[in-house]
């Protein structure tokens, strides 16, 4: 059934208005109707889909100009809600260090600073638009889904993850060279875009930054970047890249050798068996610090999940975090994890890649929008993780929304009925 704007749950309405100042008031409107439609669409999260489930919508076309064409600024909703993440966090932060000083053992000398780490996840996904051939931006990318380069848009995300709470950063959009040329746009690779967001990115004051990428972002440039803003780094590796070895034979006492080359002379005895932190499945493990060429001295990770399983399916990664010991190198790795949750919960949930969208604005604005309302369903779960005292994911804080939204329209139409108001003049208003 429709769901009346009027009927919004206050949750919703109170979070809709931090961002009122960005909008004039027609478009206020039709920024509520898309976070609305997008919590109550269960199907495909077109305009059309959307509006479906609104009663009394505006048009399409309204909303359709909302996207393309009004003069509203996507990069000032995440300014507003960063700001306001990072303002939630401060005293989280602040209690979280004065716990680790109040933790620490009575010793002689200066108290070791109390650290709290952030982390800053990037990666990128590939929404499939095998039909989309008007759509500007398209091009064609590497999808993990199909194991195959496919027709679409790539989307280079990034997300700030902070004692267990998660906040999506700006949604860019990847075009590859030829695409900007023939769209007479400047072109950016991937790594311009990951390098620009690690020097931009504002941490909560009082934390350590730690930038977590997979392999394709291992560059010397990233690394730099990170070094530069005085941040951690840990990226995963090819098999194919140089580590520097001790070998006593040669004149300046060591060598280059392909990590691939390195794994085949270990033995079993050069791993340790722990458990990887998330899942728990039991891993074997080996670190050795060195320099990797191209990049900085850091501590390059080798895991096996099985000694007996070929040596193809070793994975790795390099840390600058040289001071860690194997599991907190782990706990590193594993954080990555989250971004993959955040692509699936905004594809599952949210509808990230269903938009049926033209210009290239209209879709980076769509994609700020949809991850804005990931910024509310990730309050929204935190909030009923306390008060449910257990694990929540983001699609059961979603199904929590629409339950309130249902429960708000029987009273609404309740009070309607018992103010005389006929059944036949709410039939024009609840159509679907």
């Amino acid at each position: 059934m429709p769901q009346p704007i009027l009927c919004l749950d206050a949750e919703v309405r109170y979070f809709a208005e931090r961002f009122r100042a960005v909008f004039s008031k027609p478009q206020y409107e039709y920024f509520v109707t898309v976070l609305l439609g997008l919590l109550e669409c269960e199907g495909r999260r077109t305009l059309s889909g959307m509006l479906s489930k609104i009663a009394q919508p505006p048009s399409l076309s309204g909303l359709s100009r909302f996207l393309s064409e009004a003069p509203w600024v996507a990069e000032a909703l995440v300014v507003v809600w960063l700001e306001r993440f990072r303002t939630e966090m401060q005293p989280l932060v602040e209690a979280e260090r004065e716990q680790q000083r109040q933790a620490q053992p009575k010793r002689r000398g200066r108290p070791k600073d109390p650290l709290v780490t952030g982390y800053l996840i990037g990666d990128d996904s590939t929404m499939s638009k095998p039909k989309g051939r008007k759509m500007q931006g398209l091009g064609k990318h590497h999808s993990t889904t199909y194991e195959q380069r496919i027709v679409g848009h790539s989307l280079v995300q990034g997300l700030y993850v902070l004692l267990d709470r998660r906040c999506p950063l700006a949604p860019q959009l990847y075009r590859q060279e030829k695409v900007c040329v023939s769209e007479d746009v400047a072109f950016e690779s991937k790594i311009a875009l990951m390098e620009t967001l690690i020097r931009t990115f504002e941490p909560v004051v009082g934390t350590k930054t730690h930038v977590l990428l997979d392999s394709w972002y291992c560059a010397q440039c990233l690394w730099r970047a990170a070094r530069d803003r005085d941040f951690l780094i840990t990226t995963g590796i090819k098999s194919n890249r140089w580590l520097r070895i001790a070998d006593a034979t040669t004149p300046q006492g060591w060598r280059w050798q392909k990590l691939s080359d390195y794994l085949a002379g270990l033995t079993e005895q050069d791993f340790v068996q722990t458990s990887w932190p998330r899942g728990g499945k039991a891993v074997s493990v080996h670190v050795v610090t060195t320099s990797v060429r191209k990049l900085y001295r850091c501590q390059v990770v080798i895991v096996r999940h099985s000694l007996s399983a070929p040596l193809s399916q070793a994975r790795y990664w390099a840390s600058s975090d040289l001071d860690a010991s194997v599991e907190v190198l782990l706990a590193h790795i594993s954080a990555r994890w989250d971004i993959e949750v955040l692509f699936a919960d905004g594809k599952e949930e949210l509808g990230l890649d269903h938009y049926q969208l033209m210009s290239t604005q209209a879709l980076v604005r769509f994609w700020t929008l949809a991850m804005l309302l990931y910024v509310f369903l990730e309050e929204e779960q935190h909030r009923l993780q306390l008060r449910w005292q257990r694990a929540v994911t983001i699609g059961e804080a979603r199904r929590e929304i629409q339950r309130r939204h249902r429960h708000r329209l029987l009273d609404w139409l309740h009070e309607q009925f018992l103010s005389g108001i006929h059944p036949d003049t709410l039939v024009d208003l609840l159509a679907a």
